[in-house]
């Protein structure tokens, strides 16, 4: 972000022109000093957590997150969403977490190929910076837009800053870059272009804590079972890129049960880094306790014992029950 002087144009100018650099992301140009470009930064395992829990039924689901797939920075996490299956509820109700418990944190929201009333609720509910093109522009749109957002989480980690990107969706970006590549190259299983595949992967891969100081957590959702072999394309193609995946089941969303959370197979990579230990023990008695039962009853039984207590911490004291 750069602030500068202008000079009223001339006769014959078509545009404005800069007359002096002012700030430079805020600091005076006298004081600025350029920082280490992004892709030089030492990427490291996330080891400081994302506290995402609150009190009050609207945080049952950012509770659920903190006990079986804890969120770092740094993270490269993928919420692995079929229909109606309560991604967007969800997706709100960590970005309301963020600004609660991370005020210092840069908290971004892309949102691509959306209802437009949907990325105004977001606007409202959250009171967070909201980028977005709607399902009724171009998908060239989508991927410039995804573009100037992540070169802009990058700068912000240059300086040294905690980003995170929530993007709903990545199966949506993927498609934008591979409408955006019709007619410029090979096309693989699915019709899907490799070339919109890597840029859609470097997109993702961009996700890391830096040595240096600073951090770009992505938390994306991906669509599956939407009965489009694109989707289905797409979504293998992300599946083992991820450090942090929660599925939602869709079994589960059509018995109103939310979050819609398929405990077995939703977890961390490395998520002993994320919790005290003595802590960390008593997460994985509880998810041993969880694996035994059946998907549903696991996640109603968890709902249930963070109905009866506040807080994440009393409930690992006393144990499930």
């Amino acid at each position: 972000m750069v602030k500068v002087r202008v000079r009223a144009p001339r006769e014959r100018d078509k545009y404005l022109s800069a007359v002096e650099v002012l700030e430079v992301e805020g600091i005076p140009i006298a004081d600025y000093q350029a920082p280490k470009e992004f892709d030089r930064l030492t990427p490291l395992f996330p080891d400081q957590r994302i506290h995402l829990e609150g009190e009050g039924p609207d945080f049952l689901g950012v509770r659920v997150i903190d006990l079986i797939a804890p969120l770092g920075k740094g993270q490269r996490g993928i919420i692995v969403a079929p229909p109606r299956g309560g991604k967007t509820i969800l997706l709100k109700q960590i970005a309301r977490s963020i600004r609660l418990n991370h005020p210092d944190a840069e908290l971004i929201i892309l949102l691509l190929d959306e209802r437009p009333e949907e990325v105004t609720d977001f606007e409202e509910t959250v009171g967070s910076r909201v980028y977005a093109s709607t399902f009724d522009e171009s998908p060239r749109r989508h991927s410039q837009v995804a573009d100037l957002v992540i070169e802009r989480a990058k700068r912000l980690v240059e300086m040294g800053k905690d980003v995170i990107l929530l993007l709903d969706s990545l199966t949506r970006l993927a498609r934008g870059h591979n409408s955006a590549m019709q007619g410029s190259g090979p096309i693989g299983s699915g019709g899907v272009s490799p070339v919109a595949l890597q840029k859609s992967r470097k997109f993702f891969g961009t996700a890391r804590n830096v040595e240096e100081g600073g951090s770009l957590t992505i938390l994306a959702t991906a669509l599956v079972e939407t009965e489009s072999r694109l989707d289905d394309v797409v979504f293998e193609e992300f599946k083992g890129t991820g450090n942090m995946e929660v599925r939602l089941d869709r079994e589960l969303a059509e018995r109103r049960v939310f979050p819609a959370i398929h405990i077995p197979q939703s977890g961390t990579r490395n998520d002993d880094r994320l919790y005290h230990p003595d802590e960390f023990l008593k997460v994985v008695d509880v998810r041993k306790q969880l694996a035994g039962l059946p998907i549903g009853d696991a996640i109603e039984t968890l709902l249930t014992n963070l109905k009866a207590t506040k807080t994440n911490a009393e409930l690992l004291l006393r144990g499930l029950r």
